[in-house]
């Protein structure tokens, strides 16, 4: 599958497809932008509508938008298929297909072939990039006030689950 656009890194500016806003104007509209590959044992995908429903009720809040979502099939063969949205089939995506109005294409064939890299014969993924538009107004507010990023990270949740059950299990032994 090609896609038409470079890294995620390389899209904004004065040639985005946002309709050429400088990175000045953008300033007070982007909030942080993640990603996640969430893979599918072959047979294992429930598209049933759950996830998107969980989605789309984070994009109504206006707590994310989404920028990009493509699915990926590995087929036995190892061959690796991208479906846009607009592309899928209705039985393979439930609801996501809510979700292609905030569409942009920010993932390149390159981070498309390195995602099927990994996957395993016959399964399916799919990788969603979002913008934490939560974040954006106070982002801009520091950036206005001299502030710049420093470093940021993520714990993840099987590390906070496991420290409060250390932190349990410690309270119970002391009690």
């Amino acid at each position: 599958m090609r896609r038409k656009t470079a890294r995620c890194g390389n899209v904004i500016g004065a040639d985005a497809p946002d309709g050429g806003k400088m990175m000045s104007d953008i300033d007070a509209e982007l909030g942080p932008v993640d990603y996640l590959v969430v893979a599918f044992p072959a047979g294992k995908a429930d598209f049933s509508g759950e996830m998107a429903s969980e989605l789309r009720a984070l994009m109504d809040s206006n707590t994310v938008r989404v920028l990009d979502l493509v699915l990926l099939t590995k087929d036995l063969d190892g061959s690796v298929e991208a479906s846009e949205l607009r592309d899928a089939d209705d039985s393979e995506i439930g609801q996501l297909r809510a979700a292609e109005a905030d569409l942009a294409v920010l993932l390149a064939e390159s981070d498309v072939e390195e995602i099927g890299g990994v996957l395993e014969p016959g399964s399916t993924a799919a990788v969603l990039v979002w913008e934490n538009s939560w974040a954006a107004p106070f982002g801009a507010a520091v950036r206005r006030s001299g502030g710049q990023l420093v470093t940021s990270g993520r714990i993840p949740t099987q590390a906070i689950l496991a420290a409060m059950e250390a932190d349990r299990a410690a309270r119970a032994e002391g009690a």
